[in-house]
Order: structure tokens, then C-alpha cells, then sequence
């Protein structure tokens, strides 16, 4: 029986260096900041079931992609409450969450 839906993202860092044959870095990771320190890499974003806690979804993207982009992949048709950062929810989606019976649990 699912419920809910808990999501975070994780940053995974990779070298940023361009010492390598081609000279360049890896064009699938890019940079990100977060608080005052950049990061480059990957990112994964990750979806749990809130009841079990068994990881049902796990996405990556470049690091520059923002967590809010990612969260219809990582809900699910029938959740009725979403648990995840501010990154996640947008206003227009805490509108669009008003008529429904989908209720956001926002840290």
C-alpha cells in the first residue's frame, strides 16, 4: 500500500580537470552552486516511498539542473502526500495542489 513520496537530490562530484587527451571536461557534467561553493559533476535524484522506505525511483542529470525540474519524475500517479525541500515545489505547483488531494510537505 503506498502513500507518499519522499525526494532529495545528492550532488556526485567528478574531476574538474581538463588535463586529460581531449583537453576538455566531460561534457555530461556541468557545475552547480550551492550555498557559497561550487561543485562539478552529476547530480541523482532520488525518490522513496515514504511508508517502506524503499527507494522507487533514482534519476541523474548534470548538476545544473534544478530539483524542481525532476519532480514529476519522481512522484508517483497515485501519492497523496509529497515530502522534499523547497527545491521541489514551485508556486505554481502549491497552487495547482490546492483543489487536490495531493498534500506537500515542505521542508
Amino acid at each position: 500500500m503506498r502513500g507518499g513520496t519522499i525526494m532529495d537530490a545528492t550532488l556526485i562530484a567528478a574531476s574538474p580537470s581538463t588535463k586529460n587527451r581531449s583537453g576538455r571536461r566531460d561534457p555530461e557534467m556541468s557545475q552547480t552552486k550551492k550555498g557559497n561553493q561550487w561543485y562539478f559533476g552529476m547530480k541523482a535524484h532520488i525518490g522513496v516511498d515514504a511508508k517502506s522506505g524503499l527507494a522507487h525511483t533514482v534519476k541523474t542529470t548534470t548538476a545544473k539542473v534544478h530539483d524542481a525540474r525532476m519532480t514529476d519524475d519522481l512522484t508517483r500517479e497515485d501519492d497523496r502526500v509529497i515530502f522534499g525541500d523547497k527545491g521541489y515545489v514551485s508556486d505554481k505547483r502549491k497552487r495547482a495542489a490546492r483543489g487536490s488531494d495531493i498534500l506537500w510537505a515542505v521542508q
